[in-house]
């Protein structure tokens, strides 16, 4: 069995446990209770602190802080953890923190995510799978944002805002409310923008899906309904068209009001 490819000035704690092939580079720094899984590469000067679980073929680049302590004046040494999944890229300088116990104590990272330089993952977050956060994009604690999602550099997200499945938000956006599945939201303050019609084709969805998404979309925003009798009127399309299904989902466990 091969040793893992450790440069000699990396600092490598004798409780971390790294597949045998996890690259380690120059002056990084790997403490008690961090787990890498095969195929992953750690970055120069990045420093890694557990309980973190990282999974296999992950990119961590330099300079990266990776389940350090949450910002949360809250936190007092209770043992919370960082799970991050298969496959994610994490660039320069990104800063992703542990949960905290008011929480479920985990913050959790999919896979297949690229998250580009200075970005910030607060503690409690949840992220999907197949999501781009953009230069500088912040997350506040226990934001949750599913599969798909393309956040702009610079998005500021507020704490407990959900943000839907192959949504995308423009740059410097300040969200503060919850954003549905499929929608496109800018300007500031951010208002929605139509559906993201052309993230979703290059997902493969049909024209008929398309236009599907977009005829809800103008039920929640353009006919001047309630939200509830919105909500009622998409339940019923949802019925013969199962795209819309988890938009139905996320407006019912709506609570801190949708952008709109």
């Amino acid at each position: 069995m091969t040793e893992p490819r450790i440069h000699p000035t990396a600092i490598i704690s004798a409780k971390a446990e790294l597949a045998s092939d996890v690259v380690v580079g120059p002056y990084a720094v790997i403490g008690d209770g961090v787990e890498i899984g095969a195929g992953s590469a750690i970055g120069s000067h990045a420093t890694l602190k557990g309980p973190t679980r990282i999974g296999q073929n992950n990119r961590i680049y330099s300079h990266a802080s990776i389940g350090d302590d949450p910002q949360d004046k809250k936190y007092a040494g209770e043992p919370t953890r960082l799970e991050i999944a298969d496959g994610n890229t994490i660039r320069e300088f990104c800063t992703l923190n542990r949960g905290t116990a008011q929480d479920e104590g985990v913050t959790r990272i999919g896979s297949d995510n690229w998250l580009m330089a200075y970005v910030h993952v607060a503690h409690d977050c949840r992220l999907g799978d197949h999501i781009i956060l953009a230069n500088n994009a912040s997350l506040a604690g226990h934001v949750h944002m599913d599969d798909w999602v393309i956040c702009s550099g610079f998005a500021a997200i507020h704490q407990f805002c959900r943000i839907g499945a192959h949504s995308f938000l423009g740059p410097q956006v300040a969200m503060t409310r919850d954003v549905p599945p499929y929608m496109m939201v800018a300007g500031s303050p951010p208002q929605p923008r139509g559906i993201n019609a052309e993230g979703l084709r290059r997902r493969s969805f049909s024209a008929s899906q398309v236009r599907n998404i977009k005829e809800a979309s103008k039920i929640l925003y353009r006919q001047g309904l309630r939200l509830a009798e919105a909500r009622d009127r998409i339940h019923k399309l949802a019925e013969d068209q199962p795209e819309l299904e988890i938009l139905v989902s996320f407006l019912d466990a709506a609570e801190r009001g949708i952008v709109r």
